[in-house]
């Protein structure tokens, strides 16, 4: 399970909202800190010095009532005992930790701070002085602290400062992603239009030299492919005029005839060879198609009355396919383990739905290969060793890999555990 993004889109989006949530955070305890606590310490300050106001010289003395009623009528500020300030509000007051201890600092002694608020903000203050009372002092012009619409507002900023950096990001992220899907067409050997310059200037500059690098490499490709053809049209000439004089030879020198005729057919199969490995058929446009149905053609078209082919195939989703490409590498592995092997072919089909890839593998029941050689059986002009025989170019597992690496698959060889040797090849059910 992949928790953090390894894109360098996700990266950047998920950098932004983190620095933005610690803005958020440190931007509110400092409120807190600096605005809400102070301007709470001031209200403190003031209704402690009303308090004591009320309690001036009388600390020791009851309170009367005809005092108390005079001087709530004059200052608004009541003293009651317990029960009637319960009657008056008490008992649906709110009790405040933090304002209570401030509040005994302040009076020094035991004091508790309660509020309520209905048609009016009352503090409800019991003082140290006179433990049995309760004061209460209505506060014009002050509301209970509500958090909420500062919290609301945070939210909406972080939102669309996260959105406003996602839109950059994205936008800057653009050539980047065009730049790949380019890439890859070139590793295909497809070579796309020039790509439009867009983004900062850095991008641009590696947008142009992709440009520059796709031009030059499109030529090269181009003069390849133009060299082959050049070279694979004078080589059948003269092949051609041999197999006519060929054909002048007597009976007598019939041996020497069949051994020309033979050396021109293994040129004429090594041209072919060389062509195919030049052109892994770059027009040969993918589509999507069922590769069950691409290797039963080839198993038919394979198989031999005295060798037996065998197809276990199971139902496949689509991918894209250069059908003639592949329909070639597939005849190409078959041919190969019939020729080196004297025993049945298996081919079987499989799909992967973790790694999202079909699979197909040919295994035979020959000698197999050593695991040094494995490797570089695929470049080209690699042979493998003398179980396996020597004839032929070498190029036919490199013209196989070309092929298979045009459809962004891979493909492996090892050797089987009851001997012989198993060629896989796994193709992405799509190139991303």
């Amino acid at each position: 399970m992949k928790i953090l993004p390894r894109s360098a889109f996700g990266q950047t989006v998920l950098l932004i909202g983190v620095l933005l949530l610690i803005n958020q955070v440190v931007s509110f305890i400092s409120m807190s800190i600096y605005i809400i606590q102070p301007n709470a310490q001031q209200v403190n300050q003031l209704l402690a010095k009303q308090v004591r106001v009320v309690f001036i010289d009388i600390a020791d003395e009851a309170i009367s009532p005809a005092m108390g009623e005079a001087f709530q009528r004059e200052t608004g500020i009541g003293v009651y005992r317990e029960a009637a300030a319960m009657k008056l509000g008490l008992q649906d007051a709110v009790y405040y930790a933090f304002r209570s201890e401030e509040m005994s600092n302040l009076l020094g002694g035991p004091a508790e701070v309660r509020i309520s608020q209905g048609g009016e903000y009352l503090f409800w203050i019991r003082p140290p002085q006179a433990p049995d009372y309760w004061v209460k002092i209505p506060i014009n012009g002050l509301e209970e602290e509500n958090f909420s619409p500062l919290i609301f507002v945070l939210m909406i900023l972080g939102i669309l400062s996260v959105m406003g950096g996602w839109l950059f990001v994205r936008q800057l992220n653009r050539p980047l992603s065009a730049l790949q899907h380019a890439a890859l067409d070139v590793g295909r050997g497809d070579f796309p239009e020039p790509l439009t310059e867009l983004g900062t200037t850095e991008i641009v500059a590696v947008t142009r030299a992709f440009n520059h690098m796709s031009k030059g490499i499109k030529q090269l490709e181009d003069d390849r492919n133009l060299l082959m053809a050049g070279i694979s049209h004078d080589l059948r000439t003269p092949l051609t005029r041999i197999r006519l004089a060929t054909e002048m030879i007597s009976q007598q020198d019939e041996f020497l005839k069949e051994g020309i005729e033979g050396d021109i057919e293994d040129m004429n199969t090594i041209i072919d060879q060389f062509i195919d490995y030049i052109r892994h058929d770059s027009k040969d446009k993918a589509e999507l198609d069922d590769i069950n149905v691409l290797i039963d053609e080839v198993v038919q078209s394979e198989s031999i009355l005295e060798r037996e082919i065998i197809f276990n195939a199971q139902p496949l989703p689509k991918v894209p396919l250069r059908y003639v490409a592949m329909k070639r590498a597939l005849a190409n592995l078959i041919q190969n383990a019939l020729r080196y092997s004297d025993g049945k072919v298996t081919v079987t089909t499989s799909f992967d739905k973790r790694k999202q890839e079909i699979c197909f593998c040919v295994c035979d029941e020959g000698p197999g290969i050593p695991e040094v050689d494995i490797e570089r059986l695929f470049q080209p002009f690699t042979q493998g060793d003398v179980a396996r025989g020597t004839e032929g170019s070498g190029l036919g597992l490199a013209i196989i890999k070309r092929i298979v690496d045009t459809h962004s698959g891979r493909v492996e060889l090892s050797n089987r555990a009851g001997g012989g040797l198993k060629a896989k090849v796994c193709l992405p059910i799509s190139h991303g």
